[in-house]
Protein backbone atom coordinates (compact mmCIF):
# COMPACT_ATOMS: atom_id res chain seq x y z
CA UNK A 1 0.00 0.00 0.00
CA UNK A 2 1.31 3.44 -1.01
CA UNK A 3 1.70 6.10 1.44
CA UNK A 4 -1.57 9.07 0.40
CA UNK A 5 0.82 11.91 -0.57
CA UNK A 6 -0.86 14.85 -0.19
CA UNK A 7 -0.71 18.65 -1.97
CA UNK A 8 0.34 20.61 0.50
CA UNK A 9 1.24 24.02 -0.27
CA UNK A 10 5.08 25.02 0.96
CA UNK A 11 5.42 27.71 3.19
CA UNK A 12 6.94 31.02 1.29
CA UNK A 13 9.43 32.37 3.65
CA UNK A 14 9.27 35.93 1.33
CA UNK A 15 5.92 36.43 2.04
CA UNK A 16 6.76 36.99 5.65
CA UNK A 17 6.52 40.22 7.31
CA UNK A 18 9.45 41.89 9.34
CA UNK A 19 9.28 43.42 12.45
CA UNK A 20 12.51 44.97 13.50
CA UNK A 21 13.07 47.76 16.17
CA UNK A 22 13.29 50.41 14.26
CA UNK A 23 9.91 50.27 12.17
CA UNK A 24 8.30 49.51 15.66
CA UNK A 25 10.29 52.41 17.16
CA UNK A 26 10.29 54.85 14.63
CA UNK A 27 7.76 54.44 12.21
CA UNK A 28 5.03 56.52 11.86
CA UNK A 29 1.18 55.87 13.05
CA UNK A 30 0.27 55.43 9.24
CA UNK A 31 3.30 53.09 8.57
CA UNK A 32 2.46 51.13 11.73
CA UNK A 33 -1.19 50.57 11.06
CA UNK A 34 -0.36 49.36 6.93
CA UNK A 35 2.35 46.77 8.75
CA UNK A 36 -0.14 45.42 11.56
CA UNK A 37 -3.00 44.85 8.59
CA UNK A 38 0.13 42.79 6.94
CA UNK A 39 1.30 41.04 10.04
CA UNK A 40 -2.59 40.36 10.50
CA UNK A 41 -3.61 38.70 7.00
CA UNK A 42 -0.01 36.90 7.05
CA UNK A 43 -0.42 35.28 10.64
CA UNK A 44 -4.63 34.19 9.66
CA UNK A 45 -3.07 32.74 6.39
CA UNK A 46 -0.34 31.00 8.26
CA UNK A 47 -2.72 30.14 10.98
CA UNK A 48 -4.85 28.27 8.04
CA UNK A 49 -1.85 26.80 6.80
CA UNK A 50 -1.22 25.60 9.93
CA UNK A 51 -4.80 24.24 10.74
CA UNK A 52 -4.90 22.30 7.43
CA UNK A 53 -1.65 20.96 7.93
CA UNK A 54 -2.60 19.57 11.44
CA UNK A 55 -6.16 18.60 9.99
CA UNK A 56 -3.82 15.96 7.29
CA UNK A 57 -1.06 15.16 10.21
CA UNK A 58 -4.34 14.01 12.03
CA UNK A 59 -5.67 12.15 9.54
CA UNK A 60 -2.47 9.73 9.02
CA UNK A 61 -2.21 9.31 12.43
CA UNK A 62 -5.84 8.24 12.79
CA UNK A 63 -4.76 5.71 9.67
CA UNK A 64 -1.71 4.38 11.39
CA UNK A 65 -4.01 3.55 14.03
CA UNK A 66 -6.47 1.86 11.96
CA UNK A 67 -3.56 -0.51 10.30
CA UNK A 68 -1.87 -0.49 13.83
CA UNK A 69 -5.54 -2.34 14.87
CA UNK A 70 -5.88 -4.20 11.48
CA UNK A 71 -2.28 -5.81 12.18
CA UNK A 72 -3.25 -6.36 16.19
CA UNK A 73 -5.93 -8.61 14.21
CA UNK A 74 -4.14 -10.55 11.87
CA UNK A 75 -1.76 -11.16 15.26
CA UNK A 76 -4.42 -12.26 17.44
CA UNK A 77 -5.87 -14.63 14.47
CA UNK A 78 -2.12 -16.19 13.84
CA UNK A 79 -1.74 -16.91 17.79
CA UNK A 80 -5.00 -18.48 18.00
CA UNK A 81 -4.14 -20.35 14.78
CA UNK A 82 -0.64 -21.56 15.93
CA UNK A 83 -2.69 -22.76 19.50
CA UNK A 84 -4.59 -24.82 17.49
CA UNK A 85 -1.94 -26.35 15.17
CA UNK A 86 -0.38 -27.79 18.30
CA UNK A 87 -3.33 -29.30 19.94
CA UNK A 88 -3.54 -30.94 16.28
CA UNK A 89 0.26 -31.41 16.90
CA UNK A 90 -0.28 -33.30 20.03
CA UNK A 91 -2.66 -35.46 18.86
CA UNK A 92 -1.18 -36.34 15.79
CA UNK A 93 1.65 -37.55 17.77
CA UNK A 94 -0.27 -39.17 20.40
CA UNK A 95 -1.62 -41.08 17.76
CA UNK A 96 1.20 -42.18 16.03
CA UNK A 97 2.66 -42.91 19.16
CA UNK A 98 -0.45 -45.25 19.76
CA UNK A 99 -0.40 -46.81 16.17
CA UNK A 100 3.32 -47.60 16.56
CA UNK A 101 2.75 -49.80 19.67
CA UNK A 102 -0.12 -51.59 17.59
CA UNK A 103 2.28 -52.45 14.79
CA UNK A 104 4.50 -53.62 17.16
CA UNK A 105 1.99 -55.50 18.21
CA UNK A 106 1.38 -57.11 14.90
CA UNK A 107 4.96 -58.18 14.08
CA UNK A 108 4.92 -59.72 17.26
CA UNK A 109 1.67 -61.66 17.18
CA UNK A 110 2.69 -62.12 13.21
CA UNK A 111 5.93 -63.76 14.35
CA UNK A 112 4.44 -65.68 16.94
CA UNK A 113 2.17 -67.21 14.46
CA UNK A 114 5.07 -67.96 12.33
CA UNK A 115 3.04 -66.17 9.09
CA UNK A 116 6.14 -64.29 7.94
CA UNK A 117 8.25 -68.11 7.73
CA UNK A 118 7.95 -69.86 4.32
CA UNK A 119 5.76 -69.92 1.77
CA UNK A 120 1.83 -68.58 1.54
CA UNK A 121 -1.13 -71.23 1.04
CA UNK A 122 -1.46 -70.16 -2.61
CA UNK A 123 2.23 -70.70 -3.47
CA UNK A 124 1.86 -74.11 -0.94
CA UNK A 125 -1.34 -75.06 -2.73
CA UNK A 126 0.21 -74.44 -6.60
CA UNK A 127 3.42 -76.34 -5.47
CA UNK A 128 1.43 -79.48 -4.38
CA UNK A 129 -0.59 -79.22 -7.64
CA UNK A 130 2.60 -79.60 -9.60
CA UNK A 131 4.25 -82.62 -7.60
CA UNK A 132 0.68 -84.40 -8.15
CA UNK A 133 0.39 -83.62 -12.22
CA UNK A 134 3.93 -85.01 -12.10
CA UNK A 135 3.15 -88.15 -10.06
CA UNK A 136 0.15 -88.35 -12.91
CA UNK A 137 2.24 -87.74 -15.82
CA UNK A 138 5.92 -89.30 -15.62
CA UNK A 139 6.89 -92.97 -15.74
CA UNK A 140 8.78 -93.21 -12.26
CA UNK A 141 10.85 -96.11 -10.81
CA UNK A 142 9.72 -97.23 -7.35
CA UNK A 143 11.85 -95.41 -5.57
CA UNK A 144 11.41 -92.14 -6.86
CA UNK A 145 7.66 -92.24 -6.72
CA UNK A 146 8.02 -93.11 -3.11
CA UNK A 147 10.12 -90.24 -3.13
CA UNK A 148 7.68 -87.70 -4.56
CA UNK A 149 5.16 -89.26 -2.29
CA UNK A 150 6.72 -88.24 0.71
CA UNK A 151 7.59 -85.20 -0.57
CA UNK A 152 3.64 -84.32 -1.58
CA UNK A 153 2.70 -85.52 1.90
CA UNK A 154 5.28 -83.43 3.50
CA UNK A 155 3.93 -80.55 1.92
CA UNK A 156 0.07 -81.20 2.44
CA UNK A 157 1.16 -81.17 6.33
CA UNK A 158 2.61 -77.82 5.83
CA UNK A 159 -0.34 -76.44 4.17
CA UNK A 160 -2.74 -78.08 6.72
CA UNK A 161 -0.38 -76.14 9.26
CA UNK A 162 -0.25 -72.61 7.71
CA UNK A 163 -4.11 -73.23 6.94
CA UNK A 164 -4.49 -73.62 10.60
CA UNK A 165 -2.42 -70.62 11.45
CA UNK A 166 -4.43 -68.53 9.10
CA UNK A 167 -7.70 -69.55 10.05
CA UNK A 168 -6.77 -69.24 13.85
CA UNK A 169 -5.47 -65.67 13.12
CA UNK A 170 -8.56 -63.56 13.14
CA UNK A 171 -7.26 -61.26 16.11
CA UNK A 172 -4.19 -59.77 13.60
CA UNK A 173 -6.40 -59.21 11.19
CA UNK A 174 -8.66 -56.86 14.11
CA UNK A 175 -5.07 -55.27 15.68
CA UNK A 176 -4.04 -54.34 12.16
CA UNK A 177 -7.60 -52.94 11.39
CA UNK A 178 -7.11 -50.71 14.30
CA UNK A 179 -3.42 -50.03 14.02
CA UNK A 180 -4.47 -48.69 10.68
CA UNK A 181 -7.23 -46.45 11.43
CA UNK A 182 -5.43 -45.01 14.33
CA UNK A 183 -2.74 -44.72 11.90
CA UNK A 184 -5.24 -42.67 9.41
CA UNK A 185 -6.79 -40.14 11.93
CA UNK A 186 -3.22 -39.56 12.61
CA UNK A 187 -2.97 -38.53 9.21
CA UNK A 188 -6.29 -36.49 9.77
CA UNK A 189 -4.41 -34.45 12.33
CA UNK A 190 -1.91 -33.83 10.75
CA UNK A 191 -3.50 -32.43 7.22
CA UNK A 192 -5.00 -30.13 9.70
CA UNK A 193 -1.54 -28.93 11.46
CA UNK A 194 -0.41 -28.46 7.60
CA UNK A 195 -3.97 -26.47 6.42
CA UNK A 196 -3.99 -24.31 9.77
CA UNK A 197 -0.50 -23.54 10.02
CA UNK A 198 -0.30 -22.65 6.15
CA UNK A 199 -3.46 -20.21 7.23
CA UNK A 200 -1.44 -18.96 10.78
CA UNK A 201 1.70 -17.82 8.10
CA UNK A 202 -0.59 -16.00 5.75
CA UNK A 203 -1.80 -13.93 8.77
CA UNK A 204 1.85 -13.44 10.23
CA UNK A 205 2.85 -12.28 6.52
CA UNK A 206 -0.23 -9.61 6.39
CA UNK A 207 0.51 -8.76 10.30
CA UNK A 208 4.15 -7.95 8.95
CA UNK A 209 3.04 -5.84 5.58
CA UNK A 210 0.02 -3.87 8.12
CA UNK A 211 3.10 -2.85 10.93
CA UNK A 212 5.54 -1.53 7.71
CA UNK A 213 2.16 0.35 6.44
CA UNK A 214 1.93 2.03 9.89
CA UNK A 215 5.38 2.76 9.89
CA UNK A 216 5.08 4.57 6.66
CA UNK A 217 1.83 6.48 7.17
CA UNK A 218 3.43 7.40 11.46
CA UNK A 219 6.56 8.34 9.56
CA UNK A 220 4.36 11.01 6.84
CA UNK A 221 2.60 11.69 9.91
CA UNK A 222 5.62 12.79 11.43
CA UNK A 223 6.71 14.85 8.42
CA UNK A 224 3.36 16.27 8.57
CA UNK A 225 3.47 17.29 12.47
CA UNK A 226 7.03 19.00 11.50
CA UNK A 227 5.75 21.07 8.95
CA UNK A 228 2.39 22.01 11.02
CA UNK A 229 4.97 23.15 13.42
CA UNK A 230 6.47 25.41 11.11
CA UNK A 231 3.50 26.78 9.81
CA UNK A 232 2.17 27.30 13.71
CA UNK A 233 5.68 28.76 15.24
CA UNK A 234 5.50 31.25 12.09
CA UNK A 235 2.34 32.59 12.75
CA UNK A 236 2.74 33.22 16.11
CA UNK A 237 5.85 35.06 15.87
CA UNK A 238 3.47 36.91 13.42
CA UNK A 239 0.34 37.66 16.22
CA UNK A 240 3.63 38.43 18.37
CA UNK A 241 4.63 41.31 16.66
CA UNK A 242 1.15 42.31 15.61
CA UNK A 243 0.18 42.30 19.47
CA UNK A 244 3.52 44.62 19.54
CA UNK A 245 2.77 46.89 16.70
CA UNK A 246 -1.10 47.06 18.55
CA UNK A 247 0.13 47.83 21.46
CA UNK A 248 2.50 50.50 19.62
CA UNK A 249 -0.43 52.01 18.22
CA UNK A 250 -1.95 52.65 21.79
CA UNK A 251 0.64 54.61 22.95
CA UNK A 252 1.16 56.75 20.04
CA UNK A 253 -2.72 56.85 20.56
CA UNK A 254 -2.47 58.14 24.28
CA UNK A 255 0.22 60.21 23.36
CA UNK A 256 -1.62 62.55 20.86
CA UNK A 257 -4.28 62.40 23.41
CA UNK A 258 -2.28 64.12 25.87
CA UNK A 259 -0.40 66.28 22.76
CA UNK A 260 -4.49 67.38 22.18
CA UNK A 261 -5.34 67.85 25.65
CA UNK A 262 -2.27 69.60 26.65
CA UNK A 263 -2.94 71.89 23.57
CA UNK A 264 -6.66 72.32 24.52
CA UNK A 265 -5.46 73.70 27.95
CA UNK A 266 -2.83 75.82 26.61
CA UNK A 267 -5.65 77.50 24.81
CA UNK A 268 -8.08 77.86 27.51
CA UNK A 269 -5.46 79.38 29.57
CA UNK A 270 -3.94 81.81 26.51
CA UNK A 271 -7.90 82.51 26.24
CA UNK A 272 -8.15 83.28 30.06
CA UNK A 273 -5.29 85.42 30.15
CA UNK A 274 -6.15 87.81 27.13
CA UNK A 275 -9.74 87.74 28.43
CA UNK A 276 -8.45 89.00 32.15
CA UNK A 277 -6.40 91.69 29.81
CA UNK A 278 -9.77 92.28 28.22
CA UNK A 279 -11.43 93.14 31.42
CA UNK A 280 -9.19 94.87 33.07
CA UNK A 281 -9.36 97.03 30.40
CA UNK A 282 -13.49 97.37 30.53
CA UNK A 283 -13.29 98.26 34.55
CA UNK A 284 -10.60 100.91 33.23
CA UNK A 285 -13.28 102.58 31.06
CA UNK A 286 -12.43 101.56 28.00
CA UNK A 287 -14.92 100.82 25.12
CA UNK A 288 -15.15 97.10 24.40
CA UNK A 289 -16.22 95.95 20.70
CA UNK A 290 -18.52 92.30 20.38
CA UNK A 291 -15.72 90.38 19.91
CA UNK A 292 -14.05 91.45 23.22
CA UNK A 293 -17.34 91.03 25.01
CA UNK A 294 -17.76 87.39 23.53
CA UNK A 295 -14.00 86.67 24.59
CA UNK A 296 -15.16 88.04 28.15
CA UNK A 297 -18.34 85.25 27.70
CA UNK A 298 -16.97 82.57 26.70
CA UNK A 299 -14.24 82.82 30.14
CA UNK A 300 -17.63 83.23 32.64
CA UNK A 301 -15.95 87.11 33.13
CA UNK A 302 -18.45 88.87 31.87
Amino acid sequence: MAVEKFDIKELDVSKNVELTDDKLENGSKGQLIKLAGQLRDRRNELNQMASERASRRDELNAKTREKVDEAQEHREKRDELNEQVQEHKQKRNELNAEANELFDKVEQMKQDLELDDGKDLEELKEEIEQLEFRQQTEVLSTEDERELIEKIEKKREQYREKKEKVEDSGELEELVEEAEAVRSEASKHHQKVTELADKAQEHHNKMIEAYREADDIRDRADEMHELFVEAQEAADRHHEDFVRVQKRLRELDKKEEKQRKDSRAEQREAAKKEAEEIYQKFKEGETLDTEDLMKLQKTGLL
